[in-house]
């Protein structure tokens, strides 16, 4: 029986997971190439899976041209590929299983209040939520987790790295997230979560700008029963001017340096030279 903080074992599975708001930038590429690599080397399996939730910002050209941007670099799944846009059954029933726990309410305060707060603490990636409904009984907006009810039933929590070390994790790390955002019916967290135990990724790959998000993530697990993976979270490749890369420098896509004459295998080398560079070899 899996316990809450039970490891998923091998056999080693790991996962690209990205947004199709935009094109690939080599940044994109370093994190795909890297766990297509592991998972080629451990005799594992390499999955994609489309994050396109937020159907706003989200287009089907952009998934297109990420898969023709794999298929350039050689990096071909081990499996069809999945779209969270089609797994809101699964979501819900996570969500449901929250609510039987006492562990949710409802929220409609907006960025702006929560900034504007003056008793909102400050954590990892800006302003928590101080907990302005969590007593009210609201039954629309937002769906948030009470985290320190949440932590009372986990109990200690721990994080397992690619080697098998260990480290703590703290449950109220982003405060009271968002499990469901409206109209959307889940949020990052708790889609990733429940995917990536129904795909059996035993090894998450990702930059080390998610690192912050393993302490909400491992909650989650926790709370509704799910194997916990292990995490890599790999340096992120930065421009010529020192910043990381990012989706709307269209220069550094993947499509432009193709445009530009660069060739897959070119590429292919230059990812690998920035993984060595990070510690990472492959024979």
């Amino acid at each position: 029986m899996t316990t809450p903080d039970m490891v998923a074992d091998f056999p080693l599975v790991t996962r690209f997971a990205p947004s199709p708001t935009g094109l690939l930038h080599l940044g994109h590429a370093l994190s795909a190439m890297l766990g297509w690599r592991l998972a080629r080397a451990g005799g594992g399996r390499w999955l994609v899976r489309m994050e396109d939730i937020d159907t706003a910002r989200c287009r089907p050209e952009h998934e297109a041209a990420i898969l023709e941007d794999l298929a350039w670099l050689g990096l071909a799944p081990d499996g069809p590929v999945w779209r969270q846009s089609e797994r809101a059954e699964a979501y819900g029933a996570a969500l449901d299983k929250l609510r039987a726990l006492g562990l949710i309410y409802a929220c409609q305060c907006t960025r702006g209040d929560i900034a504007a707060a003056a008793a909102a603490p400050h954590g990892p990636e800006g302003p928590l939520y101080p907990g302005t409904c969590r007593s009210l009984g609201l039954v629309e907006g937002a769906w948030r987790i009470d985290a320190a009810r949440a932590a009372a039933i986990a109990g200690p929590l721990f994080r397992h790295d690619r080697t098998g070390s260990t480290r703590g994790v703290d449950p109220l790390a982003l405060g009271d997230f968002v499990v469901a955002r409206r109209g959307l019916g889940t949020s990052y967290h708790l889609a990733v979560v429940v995917d990536d135990a129904a795909q059996g990724v035993s090894l998450v790959v990702r930059g080390e700008d998610l690192d912050e998000a393993t302490h909400a993530q491992r909650l989650l697990q926790a709370v509704l029963g799910l194997p916990a993976p292990r995490y890599l979270h790999h340096p992120l490749l930065c421009g010529a001017d020192g910043k990381r890369l990012a989706k709307r420098d269209a220069s550094a896509s993947l499509a432009a340096l193709r445009a530009a004459g660069m060739t897959a295998e070119a590429c292919r080398a230059q990812l690998d030279e920035s993984l060595v560079a990070y510690g990472f070899r492959f024979s």
